[in-house]
């Protein structure tokens, strides 16, 4: 039995090494293949995907309200911004004494 799976190993490492060596031997055509491999895969994921995320999409829709915006919110993130803005552009007029004249 040890000996059978032996073998087996044997067996399926040459054809291995072998099938390597023809891959590397023909590697545009390699690459050419496994190139479509994932181009084939990617577009099913997305495929897939797509289509998963429409039919969730419209069950949302249709069973929760649309958001609102909060114009308080908004009021005060633009407050908040002026203030800022007011304070970058003080620093411009502020007027420091020179620590290197003397009296």
């Amino acid at each position: 039995m040890y000996k059978l799976k032996l073998i087996k190993l044997k067996k399926i490492s040459k054809t291995l090494k072998s099938l390597l060596r023809v891959l590397a031997e023909k590697s545009f055509l390699t690459f050419l293949g496994m190139f479509l491999i994932v181009l084939i895969l990617g577009l099913a994921v997305f495929y897939y995907s797509h289509i998963f995320l429409t039919e969730v999409s419209d069950e949302t829709v249709k069973e929760e309200k649309l958001l609102k915006f909060d114009t308080k919110a908004q009021q005060k993130v633009l407050e908040e911004w002026q203030k800022r803005n007011e304070n970058f552009y003080a620093i411009d007029f502020k007027e420091y004494p020179d620590p290197f004249r003397v009296d």
